[in-house]
């Protein structure tokens, strides 16, 4: 029968093994014989022994938790993301602690402090609103501060500091080849809708305006800001009377959705008069009717490859790992573009 009172130090007591090696045991670290796990074991089945995480954390020097922050868990991309890393981080026995910041500094920095508090191993941020608008570096000095006590990880943003490390896609490609295809087979008003100024809306944005210059179109014309929802986004573009555009290229797919809204309530046909090309390739990019081309920025491959640095960095295999890990987008087309969609594969 299992007893309540039954610590790691008992445990060790009655296999005759050190402390450390039942945390090897626990922590299911190679480097015990199987002989000796075997032994560990049966101790902890015979008592029913359950590991307290803060216990273990005290001779492993690890709470085996990991922070996770997001501005908002209503976003289907940071929701995805979220998933994700939960779901790695399960793997290696790690938990992740949630934190939702919102989008204003104070809150930001108040969170980052909530986390820290929690004696967390690491700390994630999940996207680019935490890299500020990558120019002003006192935005994220509160991310160098957290640096000096636990790793950071930045995925979709980029922050330079000591111990902090980054994963971004490469947007600005993604977008340059999307419009640049577009304007190939004679679309030339070309609409960039995005909802902030964030590092990887920014990158995004130049990705536009570098394709439309080259072109001899006026990008800046076409660039427009809407708030991230898609009821917005179609009353938006309903009240500008004045314009016109023959394709879209959305910053995130709810944005797309809203231009596919837009579409439909002008009596615009997709895709023959319209083109639209939504970012992140979400559920919502197969939920709408017709169903929306996406640039895919591979959110689960980023998790996966985070979580893993983040392992070998506590297991202090520092050495070789990179400091910025690059993601090349996928174009995944739908039934908002042509058909004869002339990228199939990396853009």
């Amino acid at each position: 029968m299992k007893d309540d009172a039954i610590n790691i130090y008992d445990i060790a007591k009655m296999a005759n093994v050190s402390i450390a090696t039942v945390s090897r045991v626990m922590n299911g670290s190679d480097k015990v014989t199987e002989k000796t796990k075997k032994k560990v074991m049966d101790v902890i089945e015979k008592v029913g022994y359950t590991p307290n995480v803060y216990a273990q954390g005290l001779v492993s020097k690890t709470m085996h938790t990991v922070g996770v922050m997001v501005p908002t868990i209503s976003d289907p991309y940071m929701a995805t993301a979220v998933a994700y890393l939960e779901r790695e981080l399960m793997k290696y026995g790690f938990e992740c602690i949630l934190g939702c910041s919102g989008y204003d500094q104070e809150g930001k920095q108040k969170k980052t402090e909530m986390l820290l508090a929690k004696q967390i191993d690491c700390l994630i941020y999940v996207g680019s609103t935490f890299a500020g608008n990558g120019k002003d570096t006192a935005a994220t000095d509160y991310i160098r501060e957290a640096a000096k006590r636990v790793p950071v990880f930045i995925i979709n943003g980029n922050v330079n500091g000591e111990n902090i490390y980054v994963s971004v896609c490469e947007d600005e490609a993604a977008v340059f080849d999307v419009t640049n295809a577009l304007i190939s087979r004679g679309r030339k008003e070309i609409l960039f809708l995005t909802d902030s100024h964030s590092y990887s809306a920014n990158k995004k944005r130049k990705g536009f305006e570098k394709a439309m210059k080259a072109a001899g179109y006026n990008a800046k014309k076409g660039i427009i800001y809407v708030e991230n929802n898609l009821y917005s986004v179609c009353d938006q573009l309903i009240l500008m009377e004045n314009i016109t555009c023959d394709a879209v290229v959305a910053s995130n797919d709810v944005i797309a959705v809203g231009a596919v809204k837009y579409a439909a309530k002008k009596g615009i046909k997709i895709p023959e008069e319209m083109e639209i090309v939504g970012y992140n390739n979400s559920v919502l990019a197969i939920s709408s009717t017709p169903e929306i081309t996406s640039i895919d920025n591979h959110t689960a491959e980023i998790c996966k490859n985070t979580v893993e640095r983040i392992m070998d960095l506590l297991n202090g295999e520092s050495g070789g790992l990179e400091k910025k890990v690059s993601v090349t987008c996928t174009l995944v087309p739908r039934k908002t573009t042509m058909q004869e969609w002339p990228y199939l594969g990396d853009i």
